[in-house]
């Protein structure tokens, strides 16, 4: 079907729509430390590292926390959503993911969040391997999550395709040497290299997928 050994996936944007729910935990952040938070400031964030968020937030909202502290506040919070609602996917990316692991194509999760935050929902899926950003010494957009991952599935990067929404991930998977399918969601996403673009995953078949990736 396809000359490509792997799909790899992002998450937050990508799998789930839990960015509303990372920018509403911001809002509340701010809102009890007296603080505003702007829409503006939380797209800042789309495709980011947890610490590197953290330490924007914290500077950004002058607060006397440190990143970390931010980071597990936020979290705290996302978990706690996540797990008291339906989970709100992305269209037509559970069915890709499922229809990708009928025909025995190994999938991976690459994500920056945390692995409190993407077990949950690693564990309803068929990776067969995942990367989270408390895992790699260099977050998104450095190159580092995407190779542990394409080593993790014992595959060359160069024949993985990547699966993004934001800059910032799809900089890391082409860094990797990943061809990149850009779905964009909250953020815009520049053209480059070995890129193409879908703009929703609904409907769209192993097939088709690999065939845009031509």
């Amino acid at each position: 079907m396809s000359d490509y050994a792997a799909v790899l996936w992002d998450l937050d944007g990508t799998i789930v729509d839990t960015e509303p729910m990372w920018i509403a935990s911001e809002h509340a952040l701010a809102a009890e430390h007296g603080a505003v938070w702007t829409h503006e400031d939380a797209l800042q964030l789309v495709g980011n590292s947890l610490i590197g968020s953290g330490e924007y937030i914290r500077t950004r909202l002058n607060l006397d926390l440190t990143a970390e502290q931010v980071v597990d506040y936020l979290v705290t919070r996302l978990v706690a959503a996540l797990m008291s609602a339906e989970i709100p996917w992305r269209p037509g990316a559970v069915e890709l993911i499922n229809d990708l692991a009928e025909r025995s194509v190994p999938q991976a999760l690459v994500t920056m969040s945390y692995r409190a935050i993407a077990a949950p929902i690693a564990d309803m899926l068929p990776f067969a391997a995942v990367v989270t950003g408390d895992a790699v010494p260099r977050p998104k957009p450095h190159p580092d999550p995407y190779l542990l991952a394409a080593e993790r599935l014992g595959v060359d990067p160069e024949r993985c395709l990547a699966i993004e929404d934001s800059s910032t991930g799809a900089a890391s998977a082409s860094a990797a040497g990943c061809t990149v399918v850009v779905v964009p969601h909250m953020v815009s996403v520049p053209e480059g290299p070995r890129r193409v673009f879908l703009s929703s995953l609904e409907g769209v078949t192993p097939e088709i997928l690999f065939s845009q990736a031509w």
